[in-house]
C-alpha cells in the first residue's frame, strides 16, 4: 500500500504537525473484522517495539526519527486495527519505572496488552560488560524473587494497570554449568514462580522464554504446568523451529498462547538487520513457520484462551507486514 509523501524530520520530530496513524486499506480493515467477529478480543497480534523511521506508509503517515517515535510513536500504532499488542523488549536491557510504563499505557486503547520482558537483572545469569555483552561474573540477582517483585512485577502491574496482557521471562544463553546442572536452574526456577505467579492478577500471564534447547525438557514443561506459566514459543536462530518446539507447548496444555517471532533461523541480529532495514518490506517470507503459528493461534482461540504473537522486523524484514500476512492466513 503506497503511503503519504514523507517529510524531512527536525531534531525533535517531524517538520510541520504529529506523526499519525497511516491511512489503512479496506482489506487490513476488513482482516482485522474478520479476526475479531470469529474470536472477540482474545486475539492480540503486534511487533517487537515501534520506534522505525522506515515505518512511514505502513504504521505512521509520515516519517520521524527513531528517539521521536519511540517517545510519541505508540499512540499511531496502536490505531492500526490488527496491532493489539506490542513486545516491551527495552525493559529487558533496563528497568522500567511506573511512572515510565503509565506513560506509555496512557498512548493505547482500551483492549490493546503490553508483552513485557523482565530485565535481565534477574533473567541474565552472568553480569555483562557494558557494550561488548561478554559475560563478566556471575549474577548474584539470577532469578531472585524479591528482586523480580520490585524491578519487574510491580513496576510492570503499577504503571501498566489492565494494559498488562504478558510478562516474559527470557532467560540469556546460560553458562555451562546451569546447563549441565538442571536442579540448580529447577531449584531457582521453583522460588521464582512460587512468588511471581500469586502475586498476578487474573489476566496477567507469565511466560518463560528459553535460548538453550538443552533446557526443553519434560521435567521443564511440568514446572511450568504447575504453575501455570506459559512457555513461550521462541522464534530464534538459538533454537529449534516452531513444528520442533510444539511438544513443550502440548505438555503444558491448556493456557494462553505467546509466541515472539523474533529472528530468521541462519541469521545473527546485525545480519539480520543489515539485510533488512529499513524494514518497509518483506525481503525473506517463511510461510512454514507462518503457518505452524497460526495453527497454534488458532487453536488456542477455539479453545477460549487468549493468543499473543509478536514479531521482529527481523524475522522476514517489515515486523507490522508480517503481522499482516499472520491475519490473512488465519482469516483463511
Amino acid at each position: 500500500m503506497p503511503g503519504p509523501s514523507p517529510e524531512q524530520p527536525g531534531p525533535e520530530g517531524p517538520a510541520s504537525g504529529r506523526v499519525g496513524a497511516a491511512p489503512v486499506s479496506e482489506d487490513w480493515r476488513d482482516l482485522a473484522e474478520r479476526l475479531r467477529a470469529r474470536w472477540g478480543d482474545r486475539l492480540h497480534l503486534g511487533t517487537s517495539s515501534w520506534h522505525f523511521p522506515g515505518w512511514a506508509g505502513l504504521v505512521y503517515d509520515r516519517t520521524a526519527p527513531a528517539p521521536w517515535l519511540s517517545r510519541h510513536g505508540l499512540a499511531p500504532y496502536a490505531k492500526h486495527p490488527l496491532l493489539r499488542t506490542v513486545s516491551l523488549d527495552r525493559t529487558f536491557y533496563r528497568p522500567a519505572s511506573p511512572s515510565t510504563l503509565a506513560a506509555l499505557a496512557a498512548q493505547v486503547p482500551k483492549g490493546f496488552r503490553f508483552v513485557v520482558k523482565a530485565p535481565a537483572l534477574v533473567t541474565d545469569a552472568s553480569v555483562r560488560e557494558a557494550g561488548q555483552g561478554r559475560p563478566s561474573r556471575a549474577n548474584p540477582g539470577f532469578l531472585d524473587p524479591d528482586t523480580t517483585l520490585a524491578a519487574a512485577v510491580q513496576p510492570a502491574l503499577e504503571g501498566l494497570g489492565e494494559s498488562l496482557g504478558v510478562l516474559v521471562f527470557q532467560l540469556s544463553p546460560l553458562p555451562p554449568a546451569w546447563v549441565l546442572d538442571h536442579a540448580q536452574l529447577h531449584e531457582r526456577l521453583e522460588r521464582l514462580w512460587s512468588a511471581v505467579v500469586p502475586a498476578l492478577p487474573e489476566g496477567v500471564t507469565a511466560g518463560l522464554e528459553l535460548r538453550d534447547p538443552a533446557l526443553l525438557t519434560p521435567r521443564m514443561a511440568a514446572q511450568l504446568k504447575a504453575h501455570r506459566v506459559r512457555y513461550v514459543l521462541g522464534l530464534h536462530d538459538r533454537m529449534p523451529g516452531a513444528e520442533a518446539q510444539l511438544d513443550m507447548l502440548r505438555a503444558t496444555w491448556p493456557g494462553d498462547f505467546v509466541c515472539r517471532w523474533n529472528l530468521q533461523r541462519g541469521l545473527a541480529y546485525q545480519q539480520a538487520y543489515d539485510r533488512f532495514a529499513p524494514f518497509d518490506r518483506l525481503q525473506a517470507p517463511d510461510p512454514g513457520t507462518r503457518a505452524a503459528v497460526a495453527r497454534v493461534v488458532a487453536a488456542t482461540l477455539d479453545a477460549g484462551h487468549r493468543a499473543f504473537v509478536t514479531i521482529n522486523n527481523k524475522a522476514e524484514g517489515s515486523a507490522p507486514l508480517s503481522v499482516v500476512e499472520l491475519a490473512r492466513v488465519l482469516a483463511a
